[in-house]
């Protein structure tokens, strides 16, 4: 029972880490402002481990690389040690070291992807309720590159714009295809 409490926690507390690095390579990577309550969190989450490391891991093609790295660290932690705890590894070896390696690559995928769901609804909203909101800026910059290759190809009806819901399933899809492919690396 205390195991699976440690669990818990550890894995709320990497999850909200990863979360938070993977916000921050995204707002870097789509290059939105950070003078914004929502950047001002991120960067004040993720700077006390991202400063340090950034001066060993350098970017790469203007991508925030350090970010990225510590987001799939911190998952590779968190697994490591609940599969650790829980029995499921019972020794170090490089078979059990790449399963963790691959499993924190799709947690980490999976955080990206509800992360960007949240993103892309919170446009959505933002463009029925209030699209001039302070926030809506930082919301549109991230999820317009997203949803321009839908909105190519799927015309408003009605004035409403169809494309968040077209990538909504695509990104649904695309879960539901990186869960099988978890249960894959754990049942291999």
């Amino acid at each position: 029972m205390l195991i699976q409490l440690f669990i818990f926690l550890l894995d709320a507390v990497c999850g909200f880490l990863t979360a938070a690095l993977l916000a921050r390579f995204i707002l870097q990577m789509v290059k939105a402002p950070f003078r914004n309550p929502l950047g001002q969190f991120v960067i004040a989450m993720t700077d006390w481990i991202v400063r340090p490391v950034r001066r060993i891991i350098p970017g790469l093609f203007g991508w925030d690389m350090t970010s990225l790295l510590l987001a799939w660290l911190a998952q590779a932690l968190a697994l490591g040690l609940a599969l650790g705890l829980s029995g499921t590894l019972l020794a170090v070896s490089p078979a059990p070291t790449f399963m963790v390696a691959l499993l924190a690559v799709l947690a980490t995928l999976k955080i990206a992807g509800y992360l960007l769901l949240g993103v892309v609804l919170v446009s959505a909203i933002f463009s029925w309720v209030n699209p001039h909101a302070p926030m809506a800026d930082v919301f549109n910059a991230i999820s317009r590159p997203l949803l321009r290759p839908f909105r190519r190809w799927i015309p408003d009806i009605g004035g409403v714009d169809l494309s968040p819901l077209a990538f909504i399933l695509l990104l649904q899809m695309s879960m539901m295809v990186l869960e099988r492919l978890r249960w894959a690396v754990l049942a291999g």
